[in-house]
């Protein structure tokens, strides 16, 4: 490594340190449910936990109660399971956030949601609005009837026509929102995603409010991991650069068409490597990950009703190793040989991103 990458990525790592250990910056994972109105075929949760206790969704209120006065910036992602499918839990704390805000001019609060899109519709985003949810990730897998094979509703049905009217409706509307297009990329769909991309950019991508971001299905830990098909880990840097290219919309000279853009995959600090970033279940269970929800490494402790936190360090150490030396694989994912092995990064994309200074 020549010393200017070197000093680079010296730099790099500076900037991420000094982000993910501010005292006064607080990012906040929250499952109001785990149950699921889909039955994705990639899906690695159990759907064992249902919806928040009153008790629970109290802790996160006085959680945050005792955190505002210290805190200039919280950013609350809100996943699940479905989180729609607890939607009044969203509106509940969100609420309680936005009414504690008004009160301090100095917090800058966001929020943001992992959902299927099958219940955002204009009704849905017009209620989360005014409480400060207003940035969503949605996953597509290509169209209609690949979409229709792998991301399944509960019941045996396709998402996909509901899905993209509701996306469709929140293009043509001007709500101040922003939505990351989350488009899954496997072997099995691999050859319909150059069309595919090129209809989502000539879709959405006029639209500064849309993104895309270019995501390889793994291997989670789910029932199915043995016989799905995964992109080859020594070609899919290759694969995503060219499917980049469609979303970008390179012409034959090298530019760009207006509008378009992307996201990559590859950030390089995972948020369950972040000391001020915490993931707080439905049952009320601390934890770092989303995806390792169910080991033991990954159960740090509980919340308590009245907001404080009981929490096991010995676990969360681990979590946190890769600062200590600069690791940037265990940056990357603290869960890879830690817990269930995924040996790759698996949703590095939620919650805000450090700045680089101006």
């Amino acid at each position: 490594m020549d010393a200017r990458h070197s000093g680079e990525r010296r730099e790099s790592f500076e900037r991420e340190r000094a982000f993910s250990l501010r005292n006064d910056s607080f990012h906040l994972i929250l499952l109001p449910t785990e149950q699921c109105n889909f039955r994705c075929t990639y899906c690695y949760e159990d759907f064992s936990v249902g919806r928040m206790s009153p008790g629970t969704v109290q802790g996160v209120k006085r959680l945050i109660d005792r955190r505002l006065d210290e805190l200039s910036s919280l950013h609350v992602s809100w996943f699940g399971g479905e989180p729609l499918l607890a939607a009044d839990v969203v509106e509940d704390v969100s609420r309680h956030i936005t009414t504690a805000r008004s009160q301090r001019t100095g917090l800058r609060y966001t929020g943001g949601m992992t959902t299927n899109g099958y219940l955002l519709d204009t009704a849905m985003v017009t209620r989360l609005l005014p409480l400060g949810v207003r940035e969503f990730q949605v996953s597509l897998d290509g169209p209609e009837e690949t979409h229709d094979r792998t991301r399944v509703r509960a019941d045996g049905r396709g998402s996909y026509r509901r899905l993209w009217r509701n996306l469709l409706a929140l293009r043509d509307g001007d709500a101040p929102v922003t939505v990351v297009l989350r488009v899954h990329i496997t072997p099995d769909n691999l050859a319909e995603m150059p069309e595919f991309l090129t209809r989502v950019r000539r879709t959405f991508l006029d639209d500064p409010r849309f993104t895309v971001l270019l995501k390889p299905v793994e291997r989670l830990g789910g029932p199915n991991d043995a016989t799905m098909s995964v992109l080859d880990k020594h070609s899919r840097s290759r694969t995503l650069s060219e499917l980049d290219a469609i979303v970008r919309g390179r012409t034959e000279n090298g530019g760009e068409s207006e509008g378009a853009r992307s996201r990559s995959a590859g950030v390089p600090v995972c948020y369950a490597a972040r000391p001020n970033s915490l993931v707080i279940r439905a049952n009320g269970m601390l934890a770092k990950c989303t995806v390792s929800l169910t080991d033991p490494t990954n159960d740090l402790g509980r919340l308590r009703p009245d907001g404080t936190l009981q929490f096991r360090n010995d676990r969360l150490r681990p979590w946190l190793r890769g600062w200590e030396n600069a690791d940037w694989d265990s940056l990357h994912c603290p869960a890879d040989g830690l817990t269930l092995g995924t040996g790759g990064p698996a949703l590095l994309q939620i919650g805000p991103r450090p700045q680089r200074p101006a």
